[in-house]
């Protein structure tokens, strides 16, 4: 994809599908370690919608996290570290 001189690129068409990108929609840059995103901003989305967005990217996220068998307790205190100062009276 190459940058105009006005400093313009084109979305291709199934990623605009994608995100529900149509004229007038509005989208940002994101900066990452790797280089830049392209996030649509949807302002005017219903609460349904929304939601069910959520629940799609929750599902994307299932099964990446193993805690090979801790539990949250364990997870969080192997996270944070040893917390003692905290248990003392």
């Amino acid at each position: 994809m190459r940058v105009t001189t006005k400093g313009q690129v084109t979305i291709p068409k199934e990623i605009r599908d994608h995100l529900g990108i149509g004229p007038g929609s509005e989208v940002e840059f994101v900066a990452t370690d790797d280089g830049a995103r392209v996030v649509a901003v949807n302002k005017n989305i219903s609460e349904e919608e929304a939601s069910h967005r959520f629940s799609q990217a929750l599902d994307r996220l299932a099964g990446t996290l193993d805690l090979g068998g801790m539990t949250t307790d364990e997870y969080m205190e192997w996270l944070r570290g040893s917390r003692e100062d905290l248990d003392a009276g």
